[in-house]
């Protein structure tokens, strides 16, 4: 299979994109803490259940590339519109409730500060996550395809 951007619009670009983002964020720091001046931290894959999202919004981006560089792509009940909508929506919710359910503090005692929460990881991951929701939406009410299901 080869990858020939120019057959993506800008809107597929923009789902390849956020998908390749999303990729890199989940080895960056999702979570960490700080104190005194050490720092520690995890990546998207040791903060819980937040890599499956990004799993989730990675796989939406390489579907939808490989479906307009002309793969042979699984037959299915759902058009390719409501399967990356579906992908890169459920993949942002997850990373916005593991996001939400961080904690995040710091503080100091006689000038020994500390901090602890999200890091970079996890913020440019709900970025990517968010926009390509909103691009991947943009796609499915341009195919016209519909939510309902067919029938048989």
């Amino acid at each position: 299979m080869r990858i020939d951007w120019k057959k993506l619009d800008q809107l597929d670009r923009v789902v390849a994109v956020t998908s390749v983002v999303a990729l890199i964020s989940m080895f960056l720091p999702w979570y960490g803490a700080s104190i005194l001046g050490f720092s520690s931290s995890v990546s998207g894959f040791g903060s819980g259940y937040g890599w499956i999202g990004a799993l989730l919004i990675v796989a939406a981006g390489l579907y939808l590339v490989m479906l307009r560089s002309g793969s042979s792509m699984p037959k299915t009940n759902m058009g390719p519109g409501v399967i990356v909508l579906g992908l890169s929506g459920f993949g942002a919710f997850l990373v916005v409730i593991r996001w939400l359910a961080l904690p995040s503090g710091g503080g100091g005692v006689s000038g020994e500060a500390y901090s602890y929460g999200p890091r970079i990881g996890i913020y440019l991951t709900l970025i990517a996550g968010i926009v390509q929701a909103v691009i991947s939406f943009r796609l499915f009410k341009r195919s016209g395809e519909s939510l309902s299901r067919p029938k048989s």
